[in-house]
């Protein structure tokens, strides 16, 4: 059981770093600077996602390789690069964002940006492994928060030295080309 969770933690704090969903907490917590209700908006977005991909991987590993499972990721990435792009209206007027805005808006953004990331893959590839979804589940958003936590945290002294703008260009840049690339995959091989 241990062993379970310490290796789903493990694997998915690595796969984290630096990956498009640790992208995704910095530029967040740059936008809305409130570090609470991004977290637990991850933590939520994180366990939901992971369930679903543990489930699928338990249950159904056929449909991650589905060619319209790969199209629907393809679309969302490309959602999201430009979703990055488009200006917060609190920073036009300079209000605070309301905390339950916060909070969905991580939630939601995080549970597309996991959709096919190597973090929801290792869920299902472990759970489908271990036979155990429960143990696996804990152990993936454990490693998710680990990541994330620091990004969070940190995301305001990363926007210090780049600018955000910055940021969220190469988030876009990241996104779309993600977008791309899995479409340009999605009408290929099948196993």
């Amino acid at each position: 059981m241990l062993t379970v969770y310490s290796v789903s933690t493990l694997l998915v704090a690595l796969a984290e770093m630096g990956d498009r969903t640790q992208l995704l907490a910095i530029l967040l917590a740059s936008r809305f600077r409130a570090p609470v209700p991004i977290l637990l908006g991850i933590l939520v977005a994180t366990i939901s996602n992971h369930l679903l991909a543990a489930f699928v991987g338990y249950y159904l590993a056929e449909i991650l390789s589905a060619a319209w499972f790969k199209y629907a990721v393809a679309l969302s990435f490309i959602a999201m690069a430009v979703w990055t792009l488009v200006p917060d209206k609190s920073e036009e007027t300079g209000k605070d964002p309301i905390r339950t805005g916060v909070f969905f808006t991580t939630m939601t953004s995080f549970f597309l940006v996991e959709m096919g990331d190597k973090t929801q893959i290792a869920t299902a590839t472990l759970a489908a492994h271990f036979h155990n979804i429960v143990v696996v589940v804990a152990g993936t958003t454990t490693g998710m928060m680990l990541a994330n936590i620091p990004a969070v945290l940190l995301g305001n002294a990363v926007t210090r030295i780049i600018p955000v703008t910055s940021l969220r260009w190469a988030a876009a840049a990241v996104y779309l080309g993600l977008g791309l690339w899995a479409l340009a995959t999605a009408g290929g091989h099948h196993h």
